[in-house]
C-alpha cells in the first residue's frame, strides 16, 4: 500500500517492529509477515482517512489486540517520543501485570546480587582496608555491570552468540585489571579503575540496545537510557543519604552507634541501585520525559554562563590553567558535563523540528566549552613539555583531545543546521557513533598505559 508522506520514516519503523517481532519466541516466522501485511493495510486505510503517517502507523499498531502487550514492551524498549504518546504500558491487562512483576522480580534479584557482590571479597579475606583498596577499586564494574547486561539480555532476549560475545568482553576485562602487576596507588592503576567504567559501559550499550546498536536509533536509546539513569540514581541516592541520616539519628536516641553498619548500607545500596534505578527507566510511565528535559533548559543556560565568565576572567587577567591533578580532574568533569547536556538535549529533541532559540544557546555553549577546552590543552601541552610524560599527563591529553574533535565538528553541524543546510539527524548520528571512540581510548588506557609506564 502506498504510504504518501514520511516514507522513510514509515519503511523505518516497520523494519524495527517487524525485526522486535522475529525476536519474540511466542511469534511464528510465517505470522510476521502475515501482521505485517495487516499492518500496513490498517496504516494505509487510516491515512486514506485523512490521518498523518506516523499517526496511522502508531494508530494501527494499538488496533492490533492480540499484539497489544507485545507493541507496548517494543514502545518501551524503542524511546522515540511519538511512540510513548500513544503506546504506553496500561495496568489493566492481566499479561501487562504479569510482565511487569516478572520485570521488578528479576531487577530485585539482580540489585541483591550487586550488593552481595560488593562484600564477596571479605570471604577471601579481603576486607576493603587500606592495603586491599585497590582491588576493590579496579574490580567496582564487575560488582554491578555485568549484573546490568545480564538483566538487558534476559529482557531484550538476545541469542546466544551476543550473551557470548559479552561474556568474553567481561572476562578479558576482568583478567587485565586483576593479572597486571600495578603499584600500589600508581597512576597507572587510578586510571585503569577510572577508565574500565566507561569502556565495559559499551558492553552494556550492545546489551541494552538488543539488536540495534548499529543502528543509529537504537545508540540514541542508550544515550537516553545513560542520562535518565543519571537523573534516577541521584534521586535514589538522595534518598538514600536521607535514609542513613535518620538511621543515625535514632539509634543515637538509644545509645547505639549506627555508623559501622552503614559499611554494609553504603557499598551494598549503591550497587544495588544502579539495578534498581535501570529498572526504573525501562519502566517508566512518563514522568521522566518531563523532568529531563527540563533539567537540561535549567541547567544548560546556567552553564553557559559559568563557561563564559570563565573565559572572560582568562582574557582579563592573561592568567592560564594551572593544571595539577585535582584540577585537571574538575576541569574535565566540567566538560563532561557540558558533553552530557548536549548530548541529553540532542535524544529529548524531535529531530524533525524546526530551530529553535534554545539550539542557539547549545551552539553556544559547545563553542564555549571548545574554546575552554583548547585552553585545557594548551596547558597539558605545555605541561608536558616542561615535565615529560607521565600517565595522568597523557590520558588527560588524549580525552581532551577525543573531547575537541566531538565539540568542534558538533558546532559545524550544528551551525549548518541552524542555517537550513543540514539536518539535525546529521547531528545524532555523529554523536552516537562517537561513543565506541570513547570506549577504545578508556580501553586503550585500561590494556596499554600499565605496561608502557610500567605499571607505577
Amino acid at each position: 500500500m502506498p504510504i504518501p508522506d514520511h516514507a522513510a520514516w514509515f519503511e523505518e519503523q516497520i523494519d524495527q517492529w517487524r525485526g522486535y517481532l522475529r525476536r519474540r519466541p511466542a511469534i511464528q516466522p510465517g505470522e510476521v509477515e502475515q501482521r505485517e501485511g495487516q499492518l500496513r493495510e490498517r496504516v494505509a486505510g487510516l491515512v486514506a482517512a485523512g490521518l498523518a503517517t506516523d499517526e496511522a502507523f502508531l494508530v494501527a499498531v494499538k488496533r492490533m489486540g492480540d499484539l497489544d502487550a507485545v507493541s507496548r514492551e517494543f514502545a518501551r524498549e524503542h524511546s522515540t517520543r511519538l511512540w510513548k504518546q500513544l503506546v504506553t504500558l496500561r495496568p489493566d491487562s492481566g499479561e501487562s501485570r504479569r510482565l511487569a512483576r516478572q520485570d521488578a522480580v528479576v531487577a530485585f534479584c539482580l540489585a541483591v546480587g550487586a550488593a552481595l557482590l560488593v562484600k564477596l571479597p571479605i570471604l577471601f579475606g579481603l576486607p576493603f582496608v587500606d592495603k586491599n583498596e585497590g582491588i576493590y577499586f579496579r574490580n567496582v564494574s564487575f560488582f554491578v555491570l555485568p549484573l546490568l547486561a545480564g538483566y538487558f539480555c534476559w529482557k531484550r532476549q538476545l541469542g546466544a552468540g551476543v550473551v557470548r560475545w559479552l561474556v568474553v568482553a567481561f572476562l578479558v576485562a576482568g583478567g587485565l585489571a586483576n593479572l597486571y602487576p600495578f603499584v600500589a596507588r600508581g597512576s597507572t592503576e587510578a586510571l585503569a579503575a577510572l577508565h574500565l567504567p566507561i569502556a565495559l559501559w559499551l558492553v552494556v550499550g550492545v546489551a541494552h540496545a538488543g539488536g540495534r546498536w548499529g543502528q543509529t536509533a537504537g545508540r540514541m536509546d542508550f544515550i537516553r537510557f545513560s542520562g535518565e539513569l543519571v537523573i534516577y540514581y541521584a534521586l535514589i541516592a538522595a534518598g538514600g543519604g536521607v535514609f542513613m541520616g535518620f538511621m543515625a539519628v535514632i539509634f543515637q536516641a538509644i545509645g547505639i552507634n549506627a555508623e559501622p553498619y552503614f559499611e554494609w548500607v553504603v557499598p551494598c545500596g549503591a550497587a544495588g541501585a544502579v539495578l534498581i534505578a535501570s529498572r526504573l527507566v525501562e519502566a517508566k510511565q512518563g514522568v521522566i520525559d518531563n523532568l529531563a528535559p527540563v533539567l537540561t533548559r535549567l541547567f544548560t543556560p546556567l552553564f553557559v554562563a559559568l563557561l563564559l565568565a570563565f573565559l572572560g576572567t582568562v582574557l582579563w587577567t592573561g592568567r592560564g590553567i594551572d593544571i595539577q591533578r585535582n584540577v585537571l580532574i574538575a576541569f574535565d568533569l566540567l566538560l563532561l558535563v557540558v558533553l552530557g547536556l548536549l548530548l541529553y538535549s540532542i535524544s529529548s529533541r524531535d529531530p524533525r523540528s524546526p530551530p529553535g532559540v534554545f539550539d542557539g544557546l547549545q551552539v553556544v555553549l559547545v563553542i564555549s566549552a571548545l574554546l575552554a577546552n583548547g585552553l585545557a590543552l594548551w596547558a597539558i601541552a605545555a605541561r608536558i613539555s616542561e615535565f615529560g610524560f607521565t600517565p595522568n599527563r597523557v590520558a588527560a591529553l588524549g580525552e581532551n583531545v577525543l573531547l575537541l574533535v566531538n565539540l568542534a565538528w558538533s558546532v559545524v553541524l550544528y551551525v549548518r543546521f541552524l542555517r537550513g543546510r543540514g539536518s539535525f539527524t546529521a547531528l545524532e548520528k555523529w554523536q552516537t557513533g562517537y561513543l565506541p571512540v570513547y570506549s577504545a581510548w578508556a580501553a586503550a588506557v585500561v590494556i596499554l598505559f600499565p605496561p608502557l609506564f610500567a605499571y607505577i
